[in-house]
C-alpha cells in the first residue's frame, strides 16, 4: 500500500501545487487562447451578432417613428374634428339663439296683438257701459222726478188737502232743483 500514496506524491510534484493559471509557465498558452477566444468573440459579434442588433435597432427605431408618425396624424385628426365639432356647436348655439330670439319676438307680437284687442274690447265695454249708465242714470232721474213730483202732490194733497196737477207738481219740484 505504499505504492498508492507514491503515485500521489508524484502527480503532486509533476502538476506543481497552486492555482493554474496563476502558473507563469503556462502563461503564453493562456495568452494564445485568450487572443484566439477573444477574436473569435469578436468576429462572432462583429459579423453575426451585430447587424442583427443594428436591424433590431434600425427596426425598432423605424417602427418608433412609424408609431409617432401615426399618432401625429390622429392628433391632427383628432384637433380638426374638434374643431369641426365647436364649429357645429357654435352654429346650432347661434341657430338655437337666432330661433329663441324670433320666437320671443313672436310671442311678444302676439302679446301686443293680444293687448292691442283686449284695449280695444275693453274699451268698446267701456263705452257700452258709459252709455247704458248714462240711459240708466236718465231713466233713474225721470223715475225720481216723477216720484217727486207724486211726493209732492201726495204731501201738498195730505197737508192741504187740495189737490195739485201734475204741471204744478213739476213746476214745484223744478224750483227745488232736484
Amino acid at each position: 500500500m505504499s505504492g498508492a500514496p507514491a503515485t500521489t506524491e508524484g502527480t503532486e510534484a509533476q502538476h506543481g501545487a497552486g492555482f493554474p493559471p496563476f502558473k507563469t509557465e503556462s502563461f503564453p498558452s493562456q495568452i494564445f487562447w485568450l487572443t484566439v477566444t477573444f477574436a473569435f468573440l469578436f468576429v462572432v459579434l462583429w459579423r453575426i451578432a451585430g447587424p442583427r442588433i443594428a436591424q433590431a435597432l434600425a427596426l425598432r427605431k423605424g417602427h418608433i417613428a412609424g408609431d409617432i408618425a401615426a399618432a401625429g396624424k390622429h392628433k391632427s385628426d383628432a384637433e380638426a374634428a374638434l374643431t369641426g365639432y365647436e364649429a357645429a356647436l357654435a352654429s346650432a348655439r347661434g341657430r338655437a339663439h337666432a330661433e329663441a330670439e324670433e320666437n320671443r319676438r313672436l310671442i311678444e307680437a302676439d302679446v301686443e296683438k293680444s293687448k292691442a284687442a283686449a284695449e280695444i274690447e275693453f274699451r268698446e265695454a267701456a263705452a257700452k257701459a258709459a252709455a247704458g249708465i248714462e240711459v240708466v242714470r236718465a231713466e233713474a232721474a225721470k223715475h225720481v222726478t216723477k216720484a217727486a213730483q207724486d211726493a209732492a202732490a201726495a204731501i201738498v194733497t195730505r197737508l192741504l188737502g187740495d189737490t195739485v196737477s201734475p204741471e204744478e207738481a213739476e213746476a214745484a219740484v223744478k224750483a227745488t232743483g232736484a
